[in-house]
Formats: C-alpha cells, sequence, structure tokens
C-alpha cells in the first residue's frame, strides 16, 4: 500500500506543476501533507516535517550564503574574462549561443556545486537569450544536463557517497568512469548543437550587426515617436508653415541621436550583448586577484574538507563582502541585490523538506526501494550493473541522492554480489543516471535555474527530462562497451 502512496504521491506532484496548476512550493507542501493524512499517519506530520528541515538545513544554509558569494563575485566582476570569452564565441548566433551555455555550464561544474554554476551560467546567458528571443528552457535543459554528467566528479557528492555506502575508494569508482562520462559530456555538446540548429532555424540565421542594427532602428524609431517624427505626426492646430519647420527640426534631432546611437553601437560592439555591463558601479578591477585567491581558497577547501560547506560559504560571504565593499550601505545594498534569489531558493528547500521527510518518515521511499528491487528477475542477477544503471534514472530523479545511494544502493550491491559483480561496478553503474538527477523536483540547486532564468519548473521538467535520460542512457551504453559497466 505504501509503495502504491509513495509513486502516486510522486505523480500527483509532477502532474500538477507541469500543468501549472499550482506553483511548485505549495505542491511541495499540501501534497506530501495531504498523503501523510491518507497513510493514516497525520498525527506524525510535524515530526516529519522538522526532520526533513534539520536534514536539509545546512543544504539551505549553504545555498543561501554561497548565493551571496557568488552573487558578489559576479557584480565584481570575477568572471567577466571567462563570460566575454565565450560570448566573442556565440556572437549573436543561436546555433553557438546553445553550445556555448553547454561549454559554461561544464566548465563552472568544475567547482562540483550546482547552485554556482546555474548562477554563473544564467547571469552570462539569460540577456542573449532574451534579446535574441530564444528558448529559455533549452538554456535551462542544456546547462542542467551538462551539469549533471559533471556532477559525477569525487567531490560533486554521488561518486562520495557511493564510495561511502560501498566502503570503496572513490578514485576506483571515478577514474575508470571517465571515458564513459567523456562521452556523456560529448552527446551534451552534440545535443546542444542540435536545439541550436532548432533555434537557428527557427529565428534565423543572425549575426551581431542584425541585432545592433534592428536595436539601432529600434532606438530611432522610439526618438521618432517622442518627438514627433514621421508621418501622421502633425500635431499643430493650424497645420501651417510653423508645424514643417518644428517637424524638420525635431527630425534633425532625431538624426542626430540616430547618428549618436550608431556610434555607440560601433564602439560598444559585442559588448552590447555579454550580459554583464562592463561598467557596473560595483566592479572592482583593483580587488580582481585577491578575489581569485579567495574563490580559489574557498573552493580548495571545499575539496579538502577543511570545515564544512556552509560554514566555509559564510565565511566567504562575510569576507568578499567587507573587502570589496567596506561602507555598510553597500555591503546592504549587494545583500539586498541577492535576497530575491536567497529566499526563492531557501523556500524551496524548506519545501523540499516536507516532501522527503514525509517520503522518508511514513516509510514510502523505503518500500518502494524493496518493490524495485524484488522485481528485478533472478536471471538478471549476472548483469545487477546494467540493472543498477537503469534503476539509478529513475530512482535517483523520484528520491534524493541521500536516499539511493545509502537506502538502496546497498541492497543492490548484496543482490549483485551474489552473482559474482563486484561492488565497484555497482558503484560505476549508479553514477549513470545523474544528468538527470540534477533536473529532479527533489534538487535544490534547480530551483536556483529555473529561478534566475524566470523559467516555471514545469515547462522546464517537460523540455529537459527526455533529453536527460537519454544522455543517462548514452553513458550506460558507452560504459557497456568500454566494459566498465
Amino acid at each position: 500500500m505504501l509503495t502504491i502512496l509513495g509513486f502516486a504521491m510522486i505523480a500527483t506532484f509532477l502532474v500538477l506543476i507541469m500543468m501549472k496548476k499550482m506553483s511548485p512550493i505549495a505542491a511541495l507542501v499540501l501534497i506530501p501533507a495531504l498523503f501523510c493524512v491518507f497513510v493514516g499517519k497525520g498525527a506524525h506530520l510535524g515530526d516529519y516535517v522538522l526532520e526533513g528541515v534539520g536534514n536539509l538545513a545546512p543544504t539551505a544554509a549553504m545555498l543561501m550564503f554561497a548565493i551571496v558569494y557568488f552573487g558578489v563575485m559576479i557584480d565584481v566582476g570575477l568572471f567577466d574574462p571567462i563570460v566575454r570569452g565565450i560570448l566573442r564565441f556565440c556572437k549573436a548566433d543561436p546555433l553557438r549561443i546553445v553550445v556555448g551555455t553547454a561549454v559554461l555550464a561544464a566548465i563552472v561544474s568544475l567547482d562540483g556545486d550546482g547552485s554556482t554554476t546555474f548562477m554563473i551560467t544564467v547571469s552570462a546567458m539569460y540577456p542573449l537569450y532574451k534579446r535574441l528571443k530564444m528558448s529559455l528552457v533549452v538554456m535551462t535543459g542544456v546547462a542542467a544536463t551538462a551539469n549533471g554528467v559533471m556532477n559525477t566528479l569525487p567531490w560533486g557528492g554521488p561518486t562520495a557517497r557511493a564510495a561511502t555506502a560501498l566502503k570503496v575508494d572513490a578514485a576506483d569508482i571515478f577514474v575508470p568512469m571517465i571515458p564513459a562520462l567523456a562521452v556523456g559530456l560529448l552527446f551534451v555538446f552534440v545535443l546542444a548543437y542540435v536545439l541550436g540548429r532548432r533555434e537557428r532555424k527557427r529565428l534565423g540565421v543572425l549575426t551581431l550587426d542584425d541585432v545592433l542594427e534592428t536595436e539601432t532602428e529600434t532606438v530611432t524609431e522610439t526618438v521618432l515617436v517622442r518627438t514627433g517624427g514621421g508621418k501622421g505626426t502633425d500635431r499643430s492646430p493650424t497645420g501651417g508653415a510653423g508645424t514643417g519647420a518644428d517637424a524638420a527640426s525635431q527630425n534633425e534631432g532625431a538624426a542626430s541621436q540616430k547618428d549618436d546611437a550608431e556610434s555607440q553601437n560601433d564602439d560598444e560592439d559585442d559588448e552590447r550583448l555579454q550580459g554583464l555591463d562592463p561598467d557596473r558601479a560595483t566592479l572592482r578591477p583593483k580587488l580582481y586577484w585577491f578575489n581569485a585567491c579567495l574563490t580559489v581558497a574557498l573552493l580548495a577547501a571545499m575539496i579538502m574538507e577543511i570545515l564544512p560547506i556552509p560554514v566555509l560559504f559564510l565565511l566567504g560571504a562575510a569576507l568578499a563582502l567587507t573587502v570589496n565593499f567596506p561602507k555598510m550601505a553597500d555591503q546592504k545594498a549587494r545583500v539586498a541585490a541577492h535576497a530575491e534569489n536567497v529566499l526563492n531558493v531557501s523556500g524551496m528547500v524548506f519545501a523540499a523538506a516536507v516532501f522527503t521527510g514525509v517520503l522518508t518518515g511514513t516509510g514510502m521511499v523505503k518500500h518502494m526501494a524493496d518493490w524495485l528491487v524484488g522485481a528485478i528477475p533472478e536471471g538478471m542477477g549476472p548483469h545487477m550493473g546494467i540493472v543498477t544503471g537503469l534503476l539509478s534514472l529513475p530512482l535517483t530523479y523520484f528520491m534524493s541522492n541521500d536516499g539511493f545511494y545509502f537506502g538502496v544502493l546497498p541492497v543492490l550491491a548484496e543482490a549483485g554480489a551474489a552473482h559474482g559483480v563486484s561492488p565497484l561496478e555497482i558503484a560505476r553503474a549508479s553514477l549513470v543516471g545523474q544528468a538527470l538527477h540534477m533536473s529532479s523536483p527533489l534538487v535544490p540547486a534547480v530551483y536556483v535555474l529555473v529561478g534566475m532564468a524566470k523559467v516555471e519548473f514545469g515547462d522546464h521538467t517537460k523540455f529537459t527530462v527526455k533529453w536527460a535520460a537519454l544522455t543517462s542512457l548514452v553513458v550506460l551504453g558507452a560504459g557497456i562497451l568500454f566494459g566498465i559497466i
């Protein structure tokens, strides 16, 4: 019964948000609360929620201060050189922009934090997508899928969890998987190329000059309207010679402003499309190397686990604000500038805590996992590596990484061991589903992505799931082909 209710709860949640009948926050809270009552454990709802909040509180704290820290780094211009390089490649070609999104997301994913990746990628690429009227779900889908493949890095989380759960070395899991993961990342770039061609076909072949010319014409038309120029703008009561003189004067002014606009366009060139204002008041070029060293030190401390990640980001955010913005008013302004993202993400995380708390507390997750494992035919025992890879797609999507790696993976490993399949092979296969996992409604970072991109979570889900699942299957196929799985 709990198995059926668990799957029904997840299905209800996904259907409602994809049909936009409920907001993600409301669905994450109300649907599990309702199903908790159906299960007959409504009296324990408070305990389940508090337990879920307690488990996710460190994640929420990490995301809150990570958003502030990397938001400040974006404000002061730390990532501008990387962004300019990507955008110089992209110009105004939809195909290049989509491929550039995948490349940028993959590069930034090297820090192992999905929220960071999405903040930088969206900040850089969003203005281009909006200006060229490109599909924003293409941006979120490509970024999430690229980050999902890169999320398998040993410091990204899943590999470390698999190593801990099965008591094996993380390097022994990850290093042999590199060829399969490389194929998966290459497939993401090919996917970005295909989606980019689709966008180029829909919008036409664009160049930077086309966009700048269109913008100049728009500016000119606006000037003419505001000054009363053009046809049908005779507003003089008499309509005499004075009107013609006024119109001529106004048109001369409009032409002058047009020349100014064109001159400005020539001077700014592709900086008009770089997404990060090169003249913003928050830039701190003299502190560039301090900020770069601080960020490298922060990432190194994360990898070496010198302190808990939430503590590192808390200290990093405080230091970044103090050094870059010594005045209290400026510090408050920076925090306020990123407050909306902080509130949206932290709200989603705590709402997700209700969902995960009820799933775990009522025993739904355990019953669902046991049912799936029990449904494996006996004859599939020698192929438990492939079975684990296939199961990792739905299981890491419908439950947290902690639930899968610490709750389900040991059971799969035991079943494999009975048929001579090594724990290392099971552990490697368990990484296959990460491309899909990064778009799961239980992943806090995905709310950073859709929130900053101003995309409905349901739209992102409908577009991304099929491509992310296909990417995971490509990784699995490559693993089988190379003899890794």
